[in-house]
């Protein structure tokens, strides 16, 4: 099972996740705070997340396209919602409900 390190403002987790799933559900099913709002479409960047350490695989066009109408990420910015988890990672959470005052969307589909 791929192990996930994640930085949020409240400190750092680890933890396992199945292999294949998405990183944003398996950072909230951890427990951690992580905003989203789009359903896991990749319309919104509230999950954008720092890709700190390992390979969270090659962005996909839906992905690159809306990253590309933001100003100023990183090139190591990614949407948790459009990755699947097949290595270790480590990655610091961007914007968390709790931070923000904004309520999570709905649960990202598998």
């Amino acid at each position: 099972m791929p192990k996930v390190e994640a930085q949020t403002a409240q400190g750092e987790k680890s933890f396992e996740t199945d292999e294949g799933k998405k990183l944003v559900l398996a950072i909230e099913d951890a427990g951690i705070d992580i905003l989203h709002r789009c359903g896991g479409n990749a319309k919104c960047t509230t999950c954008r997340v720092e890709l700190l350490d390992g390979d969270a695989g090659q962005m996909q066009e839906l992905e690159r396209n809306r990253l590309a109408m933001e100003v100023g990420l990183a090139e190591n910015v990614r949407l948790s919602c459009q990755i699947r988890v097949h290595d270790d990672l480590k990655v610091r959470v961007i914007n968390q409900s709790s931070v923000t005052g904004l309520p999570p969307g709905p649960r990202p589909l598998d």
